[in-house]
């Protein structure tokens, strides 16, 4: 994935999780509930493109916060070149 999808990626994931109220801990703890090996830290780390995060962990994220994969994938039109 692309550097600059990541962090769109994690941008949205950081506001959808700040809109429900939940900290990072929080969204790590849920992730660590739901099987997935995550620190607080690695959420941060995605949360700023910083982090590749893998399709187990944005499944798990989907559902945690209730959102589809739209929300959470959704890039701004002028970033897409085709």
């Amino acid at each position: 994935m692309n550097t600059i999808v990541e962090k769109i990626i994690g941008q949205n994931i950081k506001s959808l999780r700040e809109q429900r109220g939940m900290t990072q801990e929080m969204l790590a703890a849920k992730l660590q509930v739901a099987g997935c090996d995550i620190t607080r830290s690695a959420v941060a780390k995605i949360e700023v493109g910083q982090r590749h995060i893998y399709a187990d962990e944005l499944i798990l994220i989907k559902h945690i916060l209730k959102v589809s994969y739209d929300a959470l994938l959704s890039l701004p039109p002028d970033t897409l070149r085709l």
